[in-house]
């Protein structure tokens, strides 16, 4: 488990840990929660929200309830709301919950919605408290894709092998599904059908026998089912221009067959920490439709990052993360962006936190079009920047 590793000692808080952590009274429901106010302005491109003239749109509530009913046996769940732009809209869901029963340290069990073990940080991604930046780097855990990566429905296998001099292993195992509300697509196109008929993954972290450093490794597979309804004038031009089949009748079924993986390395000296990943997330259509939905796509994603803690109320930290969203296809702006981020985190006092945070950006392919007034992200600005601060307060 990720909590279990010292190493996250700069990222991760007291209160981040609710999932796995100890009661001080055993027979106490243990309630923690958060309340976080945020602002991003950039220029030349809008980024998450309406930002080039700066945007409110960047709350997050989360309350968390977890419980011990045994020496083996924990039960816990999290309510969450959020608006991030076009997502959230402070619609109010069950981030996770579970029951939990650990036979041994060497190995436990998990039921219902559990956060998914990716990574290094993506079990910390729901609650600002437990990192230092406002952004953990968005090559690999994009903040837009939080109700995709963040957990599943399912059960999980995990454990703590002490390995002797070799230090010590923990492993997550997990499958399940995950229910997502998809994005509408374009105008004149229905979603009629749309479920992910399975999630499965793992990771490993190895605790090495060199004090501070953790290397890992994480897995995900996936299968998205879908169907697409096209209005007639749309299907008609579709077909005529080849990127529908001819003579298409009904909807377009559509099988997305998804692999991610991802190799992490930690280490921590002191008060100074650095962090990278590296992985690849591969897509597989299959569909009649080839030119819409490409039969076979690999992403590359990659960071490195560097954290000081100067004081116990300073900590600052700065990281540089590139995402090509195609490897085959590097060129021009739409084909990469890459991100060097410095962001400065500041505990004003036990239950108040306040981080600053720019980001010097090149390339557009994590924009949204959408958000961009419908334009091409091939001709949105190459070079541009964000600037972020956020308010936050917890229990």
């Amino acid at each position: 488990m990720r909590a279990a590793c010292a190493a996250l000692a700069l990222f991760v808080s007291g209160t981040a840990a609710a999932e796995e952590a100890s009661d001080v009274d055993p027979t106490a429901i243990q309630v923690h929660g958060f309340v976080s106010q945020g602002f991003i302005k950039s220029n030349h491109n809008n980024y998450l929200a309406a930002s080039e003239r700066g945007s409110l749109e960047f709350t997050e509530v989360g309350l968390n309830f977890t419980k011990q009913l045994s020496d083996n046996l924990r039960v816990g769940l999290q309510l969450f709301t959020h608006d991030l732009g076009p997502l959230g809209n402070y619609s109010p869901q069950f981030d996770w919950f579970y029951l939990n029963y650990r036979f041994a340290d060497w190995f436990g069990i998990r039921a219902g919605r559990t956060k998914i073990p990716f990574g290094l940080y993506n079990e910390s991604n729901d609650v600002d408290s437990s990192r230092v930046p406002i952004l953990l780097p968005q090559s690999l855990y994009p903040v837009d894709h939080r109700d995709y990566l963040l957990a599943q429905t399912g059960g999980e296998a995990y454990g703590h092998l002490r390995l002797s001099e070799a230090g010590a292993l923990d492993y997550r195992a997990y499958g399940g599904t995950i229910f997502l509300t998809p994005t509408p697509p374009a105008a004149g196109v229905t979603l009629t059908r749309f479920e992910v008929p399975y999630v499965v993954g793992g990771r490993i972290l190895w605790q090495t026998p060199v004090p501070g450093l953790v290397a890992g490794g994480s897995y995900q597979a996936l299968r998205l089912d879908a169907a697409y309804s096209f209005d007639p004038a749309v299907s008609s031009l579709f077909q005529m221009l080849g990127y529908l089949p001819a003579g298409l009748q009904g909807a377009l079924p559509v099988k997305f067959r998804v692999k991610l993986w991802v190799l992490s390395l930690e280490y921590t000296y002191k008060d100074l920490q650095f962090a990278a990943e590296y992985g690849r997330w591969i897509g597989d259509f299959e569909s009649r439709a080839p030119l819409i939905f490409p039969p076979h796509t690999v992403n590359e994603r990659y960071y490195a990052m560097a954290s000081y803690r100067v004081a116990n109320w300073f900590t600052p930290v700065a990281y540089y993360s590139v995402y090509y969203p195609n490897v085959e296809k590097r060129d021009g702006p739409q084909s990469h962006q890459r991100d060097f981020a410095v962001s400065l985190r500041y505990d004003l006092n036990a239950n108040w936190l306040l981080k600053l945070e720019g980001h010097v950006m090149n390339g557009t392919a994590a924009l949204d079009s959408s958000l961009n007034d419908g334009k091409d992200v091939k001709n949105l600005t190459r070079n541009w920047g964000v600037f972020l601060a956020k308010l936050t307060a917890y229990f």
